[in-house]
């Protein structure tokens, strides 16, 4: 069923394409499957940059979006603004503020002071040992490694752009990753009820499992899938 469905996937703040690779393979070659651009050439860019450049390397047509982390906030702008394209949204341990709120006011209180805090103070890339602490919890060395230095520092305007009200009606999925040490399961359930979620699922990983366990995480993005509706008709356009 998930060859029905060219998809985009949107990663976290700072996460490199290549993430999504394994999940690619598992996925297989039935469909067009692309992973979000970050803006280029243009600084500082905002929530709208980033889902422009998304929109610019997005499948050709109607897509799904697998939003991971940060990128709910990205998926969120880009179905507003093309709904007519968006054939269905999973969010994986994403972040979906409630209209009009942005990333840094979606985390629970004291977090979000001390994330913006450390912002203004350190920058926004976390020390090594965050990143270790928190997106590497459960990955193996090597891996570790390269994600470390392929991390992108990203713009403050990505953490702090409101989102726009919703006004796109498809079909909606949640992807709970029980062990996330980034962001918390009251998070993720927040989320869940803010994006509507229709279909859930639960994956027992860290924040990343596309690098934890590829295979679930593809298994569970074609489970979801195969419920969505692929027609404009269905879709109710």
């Amino acid at each position: 069923m998930a060859a029905q469905h060219a998809i985009l996937f949107i990663s976290g703040a700072g996460l490199p394409a290549w993430i999504w690779d394994d999940v690619r393979q598992c996925l297989g070659d039935g469909q067009p499957l692309a992973v979000a651009a970050r803006p280029a050439g243009r600084s500082p860019a905002g929530l709208r940059d980033f889902a422009d450049a998304a929109l610019g390397s997005a499948p050709t047509g109607r897509f799904a979006i697998v939003a991971h982390s940060i990128g709910g906030v990205i998926g969120a702008e880009i179905a507003g603004l093309v709904p007519e394209r968006v054939t269905a949204f999973l969010g994986v341990s994403a972040v979906v503020p409630r209209p009009g709120a942005s990333f840094l006011s979606a985390m629970p209180i004291p977090n979000r002071w001390v994330l913006s805090a450390v912002m203004r103070v350190a920058g926004n890339r976390p020390p090594d040992k965050a990143i270790r602490r928190g997106l590497a919890d459960r990955l193996d060395e090597q891996t570790t490694e390269r994600l470390l230095a392929d991390f992108t520092t990203e713009p403050t305007g990505l953490y702090r752009s409101r989102t726009p009200g919703q006004s796109w009606a498809g079909r909606r999925g949640y992807l709970f990753t029980d062990r996330d040490r980034e962001v918390p399961v009251a998070v993720q359930r927040r989320s869940a009820r803010q994006l509507g979620a229709q279909w859930v699922g639960n994956l027992d990983t860290g924040h990343l499992p596309m690098l934890e366990d590829p295979r679930a995480l593809a298994g569970s993005i074609t489970g979801f899938l195969a419920t969505a509706p692929t027609t404009r008709r269905e879709a109710g356009r």
